[in-house]
């Protein structure tokens, strides 16, 4: 197994990226190319900039751990666009905001350790 793999906040940022897959596909077609594909992309690339980073040395990867906030944080923002447009039921929000607080407090402290 990859080292990256071995992290737990790797772990829940892949868990993350399938939940919001999961209830994006109840969006509308016409937001395909649009919400759905920004909001997937960004969860996706949570973990994805993680995997890259931990190769890296350890200032590298810590800017690689602030883009993977970065992008837990359009997460979050494109979920409340999705919720406040009727896509995305408040409780479907909440559980998505919930996780992606919890990744953003294990990254920070992943990027401190790395100090």
């Amino acid at each position: 197994m990859f080292n990256f793999g071995k992290l737990d906040v790797w772990q829940m940022a892949v868990s993350f990226a399938g939940l919001v897959y999961r209830l994006t596909r109840g969006f509308p077609q016409d937001e395909r190319f649009g919400l759905t594909n920004q909001i997937r992309r960004a969860a996706v690339s949570i973990a994805s900039n993680l995997a890259e980073g931990s190769a890296r040395p350890p200032a590298d990867y810590a800017r690689f751990i602030g883009y993977a906030s970065g992008s837990v944080s359009e997460v979050v923002t494109q979920a409340m666009i999705a919720r406040n447009e009727g896509h995305l039921a408040p409780a479907d929000y909440d559980q998505i905001y919930r996780d992606a607080d919890e990744i953003n407090r294990m990254l920070t402290g992943l990027r401190k350790s790395l100090k």
